[in-house]
């Protein structure tokens, strides 16, 4: 009975602390970003979308080049309704061979999967929406604001100290580079509210009395009463319960793309407002984003658009409007769970082979998997981490992620202590005009920012500031950088209860201490990252990265890159793991060095490179090598020669002949 009443008198006593809201910091979650799209999207069962690559040996390309039109646009839908029997209209092109489709009477999973067994097509996957990774909020540079909350303002931007160890030091990157206006980055979002007094003059014009360009072709979607068209102007992305997926909650409009936008450009050294991480780069604001949030084909075709690979902003070649303003940097707050798709794999290496360099969100599950398009090769992702440096309880982690930066945070308090503040709007629906209705977002709920929407463009307004003082700079040289400048992630100073972060595995993981396989490379630094942008740039090619054991490999460091008018001068190469398995032939500090490939196992081999100023730059590359193949040996010690061989097929057939010939229908089995 006292066991009993012992259990009673706890479970009030517990029920009161949560009433009463006094239950210990460690007792209570983290606060994650508000969960807009959290809920998993459900296929509509008439509706279908999908994005088609075809083969390009393919009878539907083929006819293409018969028809000898200029420009041809591989736009099937008619063909295709025929072979499968299914209602099909063309949507976007979104290359050479690929193509958007709309299907009516079955889900888009059912549609891509019809099309996949088509002999023409290489792979057909659903056209699904993107979410915006999380709500944004920001205000002022300095510390200890007298009136504004937080009272730490813009934290993230000043230097590191043992309060806010996750502080990316744009202060000290500015000291090198302002940021320059002939640098562009894309911020492929919601849209843009370009009244905002600290975003004026950081928009790209579009020609046509617009800023950027609008892709949303859904109208209901677009909430701005048509589809496409070249106005980015955030309408708002206001929900009702249930809009977007059964059960999901109604959300205000988030301004995310406004709030994503400030982050990385808004208008700096103004004597109003905020700082941006990139000062004086330029802004191209590409509207992708809605209501429920976006289609992989109008992100797609947003990306292709964004980085110059293409005018066609509608489905075909009739539609276009030149982008003036290339971008150099594509931001991507957004995402949704799975792996990689082959349309954002493609789109990626389409727009690195292009020079642009693609920044995304790995996503707020809670410590699962890295979201799409974050996880897809040629993507810098980004993690999120709090004040302190350890990971911030919502953030997605993994092997895919290359660096982290802050992602805001409320020190489970009631108000929110280290938001990231930024550029937003006090509408809840459509934008209100009035002036103080263009804020900055704050600690105050509903306005406060965290999520890794926002770590995202702390990295790609730090990467417009690399670009503004190295234009050159390579894809691989900027990832580099980024990652070698990084500093390591602290090992302690989080709650008592953060352990080290483990691999995803499904369940979630709250605070935790990052490593460099779950939160990328290190925390971001801008100012070492700047500093290092003139570096050179370290390249291996090899003969070879499947080499056989016994076989020599050519590994050649001459395409190494050293910029601003510097040389490389000296070439240095090591094997830094796998030495019993393989080594150098010759010298190891030329351009090119031949590798002796000994015994079957893996080996990684680094190479350093020195330009004339001295400063240096390092690259890896890791080979498999194979076994050697196994040549049977005869039982007299040597091969068989020819001369052997042609006189064992010669008795062969002198015993075989006779068999053949008492029973000409026999089947031709030896023994």
């Amino acid at each position: 009975m006292k066991l009993q009443r012992s259990i009673l008198s706890g479970f009030f006593l517990a029920l009161a602390l949560l009433t009463l809201g006094v239950l210990p910091n460690a007792a209570r979650g983290e606060r994650a970003p508000a969960p807009r799209g959290s809920v998993a999207q459900t296929e509509n069962p008439v509706d279908a979308r999908v994005i088609v690559k075809y083969k390009a040996d393919s009878a539907l390309m083929r006819s293409l080049s018969v028809r000898g039109e200029p420009g041809a646009m591989p736009l099937h839908a008619a063909t295709l309704s025929q072979r499968l029997r299914v209602p099909l209209t063309d949507g976007r092109v979104l290359g050479q061979r690929t193509q958007s489709l709309r299907g009516t009477g079955l889900t888009s999973s059912k549609l891509a999967e019809q099309l996949s067994a088509l002999p023409d097509v290489e792979w057909a996957l659903p056209d699904q929406r993107r979410r915006i990774s999380a709500l944004p909020n920001d205000p002022l540079l300095a510390d200890n604001q007298p009136t504004a909350t937080p009272a730490v303002g813009q934290w993230y931007l000043r230097a590191p100290t043992s309060i806010f160890v996750a502080a990316i030091n744009a202060v000290g990157a500015w000291d090198l580079t302002p940021g320059s206006p002939a640098i562009t980055v894309a911020v492929l979002d919601t849209g843009i509210l370009s009244a905002h007094p600290d975003l004026a003059g950081k928009l790209q014009p579009n020609g046509l009395g617009g800023y950027g360009y609008d892709f949303i072709n859904d109208i209901p979607t677009a909430n701005d009463g048509d589809g496409r068209d070249a106005s980015s102007e955030d309408p708002g992305d206001a929900t009702t319960l249930g809009e977007c997926s059964p059960g999901e909650a109604a959300e205000n409009s988030s301004w995310h793309g406004t709030q994503v936008a400030g982050l990385i450009g808004a208008s700096t050294n103004n004597a109003i407002g905020m700082a941006s991480v990139g000062r004086n780069i330029m802004l191209l604001p590409v509207r992708v984003l809605g209501r429920c949030g976006g289609y992989d084909s109008d992100i797609v075709a947003a990306m292709r658009w964004a980085a110059g690979v293409t005018s066609d902003v509608g489905s075909g070649s009739t539609v276009t409007v030149v982008n003036s303003h290339p971008a150099k940097v594509i931001n991507l707050s957004l995402g949704a769970t799975g792996a990689c798709p082959l349309f954002y794999r493609d789109v990626v290496a389409e727009v690195n082979a292009a020079g642009v360099s693609v920044v995304a969100a790995a996503g707020n599950q809670n410590g699962l998997a890295v979201d799409a398009p974050a996880n897809c090769a040629g993507v810098i992702a980004v993690s999120g981490v709090r004040h302190v440096g350890t990971k911030v309880g919502y953030s997605n982690i993994g092997p895919q992620v290359s660096i982290a930066a802050p992602a805001g945070n409320c020190g489970n308090s009631v108000t929110c202590l280290y938001p990231l503040l930024t550029t937003s709007n006090t509408g809840t629906s459509a934008p209100l005009t009035a002036p103080a209705a263009y804020i900055y977002t704050d600690g105050t709920v509903p306005y406060a920012s965290f999520g890794t929407s926002f770590s995202a463009p702390l990295v790609s307004g730090t990467v417009g500031l690399m670009l503004s003082l190295n234009p050159a700079l390579t894809i691989a040289g900027v990832k580099a950088i980024l990652q070698s400048s990084a500093r390591a992630f602290p090992t302690s100073g989080g709650e008592a209860a953060a352990a080290v972060c483990h691999a995803p595995d499904g369940t979630s993981q709250i605070e935790c201490y990052c490593t460099t396989s779950t939160c990328g490379a290190g925390l971001l630094n801008t100012a070492g990252a700047v500093a290092h942008a003139l570096d050179p740039t370290a390249v291996i090619n090899s003969s070879t990265t499947t080499p056989t054991a016994g076989t020599v490999v050519v590994l050649d460091g001459s395409g190494s890159v050293a910029y601003g008018g510097h040389t490389i001068t000296a070439y240095q190469w090591t094997i830094v793991s796998g030495a019993a398995n393989a080594s150098f032939a010759g010298a190891a500090n030329a351009a090119s060095v031949a590798l002796n490939a000994a015994t079957a196992g893996n080996v990684t081999v680094q190479l350093a490179v020195t330009d004339n100023t001295g400063a240096t730059a390092t690259s890896t590359l890791s080979l498999a090598i194979a076994a050697a193949p196994v040549v049977a040996a005869s039982s007299g010690g040597g091969a068989l020669d020819w001369s052997w061989l042609i006189g064992i097929a010669a008795v062969s057939a002198t015993l075989l002949v006779p068999r053949f010939r008492k029973n000409p229908q026999q089947p031709r089995r030896l023994g």
